[in-house]
C-alpha cells in the first residue's frame, strides 16, 4: 500500500505542473476540464479522498453533464486516493480500465544524471511546442492547446530539446520545479531516433537544471506498458511509488 501522504503531495504538484483550464469540485472529487487540449489528465474526474464515497451514482451523473458541456467523454482517473466503493461501482457498471500509469521518484543526488552534454532550457514556447509535436508524432492542430497549457504553468519550468543539425528535434522534456520537487513531463524521443541515448541526455540536462535550482527529488509518470521507458528510468535510479489508471464507460 503506497504512502497516501506522498501520493497526495505528488498529485497536488502534478495538477500544478499540468494545469487544467477549468477546475471544479464535487466534494473532494476534482473535476478537470480543458476545451483546448484533449489530454486525459486535463479532462478527468480525480477523486482525492478514499473516504468520500457518498451518493456515487448521482455524482457520476453530475460529472457526466459537465463533460457533455465540453463535448468530452467522461473519464475517471483512479489513483490510490480514490474510494474503493467508487472502484466497485465502476466495476459493477462495466467501465473499462485503461492506460495504467506508474509514478516514479528518485533522490536527485543519487540519480545517474552527470553524464552527457549540458543543454540550457529553451525560452521560445512556440519552438518547443513544434518540437514536442514532431517528436511525439502528434497532429499540428494540438499546437494552440499545448501552448496554452505550457503558458499557464505557474511554478518555474524548463523546456528542453535535443536536436540534430540536419535531422531536427530528436527528444524533448518539460521539467517543472515546485519547491523541493522536480517533475518531468512530455518526455519523448522521435521514433526513428530511439536507442541512441537522446532520451537519457534530455532527462539528465533537465534534472541538472532542477538540481541547480535547489530541487531534491525528481518524479515522473510512465505508462506501465512502456517497458523500454521504465527500464531507462530505473537505470537512472527512479523507483515506483504508486500507480493510477483511467476508467471510462463501455462503448466510449
Amino acid at each position: 500500500m503506497p504512502n497516501l501522504a506522498i501520493v497526495r503531495r505528488l498529485e497536488a504538484v502534478g495538477f500544478r505542473a499540468w494545469p487544467a483550464a477549468s477546475i471544479q469540485y464535487d466534494g473532494s472529487w476534482q473535476i478537470r476540464l480543458t476545451a483546448g487540449h484533449p489530454s486525459k489528465r486535463l479532462n478527468s474526474v480525480n477523486p482525492l479522498d478514499p473516504s468520500d464515497h457518498g451518493d456515487i451514482e448521482a455524482r457520476v451523473e453530475r460529472a457526466a453533464r459537465r463533460f457533455d458541456a465540453y463535448d468530452r467523454p467522461l473519464v475517471f482517473r483512479q489513483s490510490p486516493l480514490a474510494p474503493p466503493q467508487l472502484e466497485s461501482y465502476l466495476d459493477a457498471h462495466g467501465w473499462r480500465r485503461f492506460d495504467e500509469t506508474i509514478v516514479m521518484t528518485g533522490v536527485i543526488d543519487t540519480l545517474d544524471i552527470d553524464g552527457g552534454m549540458d543543454h540550457l532550457p529553451m525560452r521560445d514556447i512556440g519552438r518547443y511546442v513544434d518540437a514536442s509535436i514532431t517528436v511525439h508524432g502528434r497532429d499540428q492542430s494540438l499546437k494552440p492547446g499545448l501552448t496554452e497549457v505550457l503558458s499557464s504553468i505557474r511554478p518555474p519550468s524548463g523546456l528542453f530539446m535535443i536536436e540534430g543539425e540536419e535531422t531536427g528535434p530528436l527528444a524533448t522534456a518539460l521539467c517543472v520545479h515546485d519547491n523541493d520537487l522536480a517533475g518531468l513531463f512530455e518526455l519523448a524521443t522521435r521514433t526513428d531516433a530511439r536507442r541512441a541515448g537522446h532520451g537519457r541526455e534530455v532527462i539528465r540536462a533537465a534534472l541538472r537544471w532542477a538540481r541547480h535550482r535547489g530541487a531534491e527529488t525528481a518524479w515522473l509518470q510512465v505508462e506501465s506498458a512502456n517497458a523500454a521507458a521504465i527500464g531507462l528510468y530505473a537505470g537512472l535510479g527512479f523507483a515506483e511509488v504508486y500507480r493510477y489508471a483511467y476508467r471510462q464507460k463501455p462503448g466510449h
